[in-house]
């Protein structure tokens, strides 16, 4: 996945720049010439059809004879690089495929799931993550390759994205990477480079203004945050960072108007409320995670671990009724192997209620 950064409450001095430089746009998406070989020998061999070779190439990539290539979050690097080390993150194999795409003449691009469900914290800091893959168009149809659909929870269809856009992605998460381990020059010049190739996009921006707080630029910061909501004025990680600036700088006016702004935007985010639940869940507090649990649901219906969720926060309340209800929902817009788990949870939660009526 690639990563925005929501806030940053410490700002640190920068270390010394190291010897490594950026890697060249030109060079991200460049096919070694052993794999290039093998995939010529292993997939386009034959002038197979474009449904085989797509075909062909899914497997050749997670295949036992092929690639292998297993998923790590943190494997944002060049195709060079996942193929030595068989890692790759969504972007990262989302570029692989896209170079082994290119060479078969196969009709494909990225696209962007945006406000997906997934998040960290560390060191004061909250990460949001969205989340890219591949389309192929053959014949009038459209197939989706993706390293990790499975395990993304997203409101909205994939959109379109530019290949710029997947290259600016890919300095943010160098930047964000190097700002974790606190490598502020390397920080600085990788978000740089993302804005450089993709100006419009908002997130981008908000990161750029994280980094110059870090460093102690906040006027910088200030002037990255708004550049932020005037390209996206609902923007909720620019609001929140600006919130927390005017916080630092005692300015309680200006952090009212913000936290306001975000307040509005995240009242009608059903993820938002699914977070506070979550928390008010491993808490203890089960009211209050059934209030958002079910606010989440109102929202946004149809996404089954919602109701999953709700079951279970039910279940520490000890309503084994309104939870075995919350399951079969939950059942009802699943399927395959979740489906299978929902139900045996189901039978299990029904044989519990039976036992003590």
């Amino acid at each position: 996945m690639f990563t925005w950064v929501i806030a940053a409450t410490l700002a640190v001095a920068a270390p010394a720049p190291t010897a490594a430089d950026a890697t060249p746009p030109a060079q991200i998406m460049v096919l070694p010439a052993e794999l290039q070989s093998r995939y010529q020998a292993e997939v386009l061999s034959g002038h197979p059809s474009q449904h085989a070779r797509l075909e062909r190439t899914v497997e050749f990539l997670f295949g036992e004879q092929g690639l292998g290539m297993t998923y790590r979050e943190s494997a944002t690097t060049t195709v060079a690089a996942a193929y030595a080390t068989r890692e790759a993150n969504c972007l990262t194999f989302t570029l692989l495929f896209l170079a082994l795409a290119r060479e078969a003449g196969l009709d494909a691009t990225p696209q962007e799931l945006v406000q997906t469900l997934s998040w960290r914290q560390s060191e004061g800091t909250l990460y949001r993550s969205n989340h890219v893959n591949a389309v192929v168009r053959i014949a009038g149809r459209q197939y989706s390759v993706d390293v990790g659909r499975d395990a993304v929870m997203s409101r909205f269809p994939p959109q379109p994205i530019s290949q710029a856009r997947l290259y600016g992605h890919f300095y943010n998460n160098l930047g964000i990477a190097a700002m974790e381990r606190m490598d502020l020059v390397a920080a600085k010049r990788d978000i740089d480079q993302a804005i450089a190739l993709d100006p419009g996009y908002a997130n981008h921006w908000s990161n750029a203004g994280v980094i110059a707080v870090r460093t102690g630029e906040t006027e910088a910061a200030e002037r990255d945050y708004v550049k932020a909501l005037s390209l996206d004025p609902d923007n909720t990680n620019a609001l929140f960072n600006m919130a927390g600036l005017a916080h630092r700088r005692g300015d309680a006016k200006r952090e009212a108007e913000y936290r306001r702004r975000l307040a509005r935007i995240q009242e009608k985010d059903p993820f938002h409320h699914f977070l506070l639940a979550v928390n008010h869940e491993r808490a203890g507090e089960y009211a209050l995670a059934i209030r958002h649990y079910r606010k989440a649901i109102r929202l946004y219906g149809d996404e089954p671990r919602f109701h999953s969720a709700l079951a279970r926060a039910y279940l520490g309340a000890g309503d084994t009724r309104r939870a075995a209800k919350a399951l079969a929902r939950a059942q009802a817009l699943s399927d395959g192997d979740t489906r299978a788990a929902d139900r045996s949870r189901l039978d299990n939660l029904r044989q519990l209620d039976n036992l003590r009526q």
